[in-house]
């Protein structure tokens, strides 16, 4: 079966790469008919009031600077809602930019390094699947899940093993942002005044201590225990609601 034509503008600033992404497209993805090629911003939108594409292969990176790629993204995907953004960046390090991409909509990121552009990734984009990558930025999907699910197992197997129910999270969790008993006793939904909080840390520093090591230990050094076995997560310490 006869794969299905569609139009693709090409967003980027470098004219060597340009070339290059061209090439790939006459040579590997025959289906794709590249209807305009833009360098700057100004001239995609020039371009956009005189094409209609399927496709926006887009740069992030546009006269040295980062965060234009991501607007023409945010925009392209609020004004016209039928057509396909594919992040193709040389930003290999800028996790922080390709988060700000995918907020802003895109539908898959192909970085400049690794197996570049094909014509699986390109079709895939094409077909509606959203979150379409190639290997390098997958291989860092991967290993940040893989490290986030094994945290998690530590957390709740620690929770498990000190017998940590939800009210010594909170408090935990409060102790380690900074809180005072009376504060934390002020805290929405907590059912706990401080004479029951101060039980409640003599409590923890029996669980989570060896007998030799509970001379002394204040709010902050249990705080600090809670985060060392993994009891509270760093990168998750919120307030809750006052």
């Amino acid at each position: 079966m006869e794969t299905k034509k569609y139009k693709v503008v090409i967003v980027e600033d470098m004219k060597l790469e340009l070339k290059g992404t061209e090439e790939i497209f006459r040579h590997e993805i025959p289906e794709a008919e590249i209807v305009g090629t833009a360098m700057t911003e100004a001239e995609f939108w020039e371009l956009m009031k005189t094409t209609s594409p399927n496709m926006v292969l887009l740069d992030l990176g546009l006269g040295g600077s980062t965060t234009i790629g991501v607007e023409i993204c945010k925009t392209v995907v609020r004004q016209h809602s039928d057509v396909r953004v594919l992040i193709f960046t040389g930003e290999i390090t800028n996790e922080k930019l390709w988060v700000d991409a995918l907020e802003a909509g895109a539908h898959g990121i192909i970085l400049k390094t690794g197996e570049l552009l094909t014509r699986v990734d390109v079709q895939a984009v094409m077909e509606g699947k959203q979150l379409v990558f190639n290997y390098p930025i997958l291989q860092k999907i991967v290993e940040r899940f893989k490290r986030s699910v094994l945290i998690e197992n530590q957390r709740n197997r620690a929770r498990i093993d000190y017998e940590i129910d939800e009210y010594d999270e909170r408090f935990l969790r409060h102790l380690a942002l900074g809180y005072t008993k009376d504060m934390i006793a002020a805290l929405k939904g907590m059912p706990f005044g401080v004479k029951s909080l101060e039980k409640r840390q003599y409590d923890l520093i029996n669980r989570l201590f060896a007998p030799n090591e509970r001379n002394n230990v204040n709010a902050t050094r249990l705080a600090v225990r809670a985060l060392e076995l993994h009891i509270l997560d760093v990168d998750a310490l919120e307030a809750d609601e006052e």
